[in-house]
C-alpha cells in the first residue's frame, strides 16, 4: 500500500496493492492495522454505497456535530473527489484539493472529520463506496454550496445533476455550525 501526501496534510491518497490477472484484478479496500500505520485511526461503523450517472455532483457535505471521515473508494467508473478543509482557525480554512479516482485503477482518498466531502461523476456511470467514522445523523448532516467561489473549486463539469438540497446549499461563510480546528 503506497500512501501521497496531498496539499491538504490530513487528507491522504491511498494506493492498495492492486492484484491484476487475465480475470481482473483484486485487492484489500480496508485492513486496520495497515491504515492505522498510515495515519486513519479512526473506527469505521458504517459502510455506504451510491450510483450516480455522469454530470452528478454530490455534496459538499458534512455532518456537525457527529463528524464523519470517510475512506472512499470507487468501484467502477471514474469520479472527480473533492475534500475542502472547513475548519474555523485552521491554516487551510476554505483550500481544496481533488483527484480522479477510477474502478479500473484503484486508489482510496482518506477524507477526514473537519473537511466537507464532494463528487462529480465522469463516466457513463459510476459505483461509490465509502467507509464513515461516524453513523450518518440526518440532523446533523450539513452541505456547502458546490460552486462557492471562494473555494473555487475546478469541478470538470459545467452544469452538474444536483439534488434540490445541493442546490440550495449555502456558501461557506454562511454556513452554520462548522467544525473548529485543533492543533495536534
Amino acid at each position: 500500500m503506497k500512501v501521497n501526501p496531498t496539499p491538504l496534510p490530513e487528507v491522504l491518497l491511498i494506493e492498495p496493492r492492486v492484484f491484476p490477472d487475465g480475470r481482473g484484478h483484486f485487492f484489500e479496500m480496508w485492513v486496520e492495522n495497515r491504515y492505522r500505520e498510515a495515519g486513519v485511526q479512526f473506527p469505521f461503523v458504517q459502510d455506504n454505497f451510491s450510483k450516480s450517472v455522469k454530470g452528478t455532483l454530490r455534496g459538499l457535505h458534512f455532518q456537525e456535530p457527529c463528524a464523519q471521515g470517510k475512506l472512499v473508494t470507487v468501484l467502477e467508473g471514474t469520479v472527480f473527489d473533492v475534500a475542502v478543509d472547513i475548519r474555523r482557525g485552521s491554516p487551510r480554512f476554505g483550500e481544496w484539493t481533488g483527484v480522479e479516482l477510477h474502478g479500473d485503477h484503484p486508489r482510496q482518498l482518506w477524507v477526514p472529520p473537519g473537511f466537507a466531502h464532494g463528487f462529480c461523476v465522469l463516466s457513463d456511470q459510476a459505483y461509490f463506496h465509502y467507509k464513515c467514522t461516524a453513523y450518518y445523523n440526518p440532523s446533523t448532516e450539513r452541505s456547502i454550496r458546490w460552486d462557492d467561489p471562494s473555494i473555487a473549486i475546478d469541478w470538470p463539469v459545467e452544469t452538474p445533476l444536483l439534488s434540490d438540497k445541493d442546490n440550495a446549499a449555502p456558501l461557506l461563510a454562511n454556513a452554520p455550525l462548522l467544525p473548529d480546528y485543533k492543533e495536534d
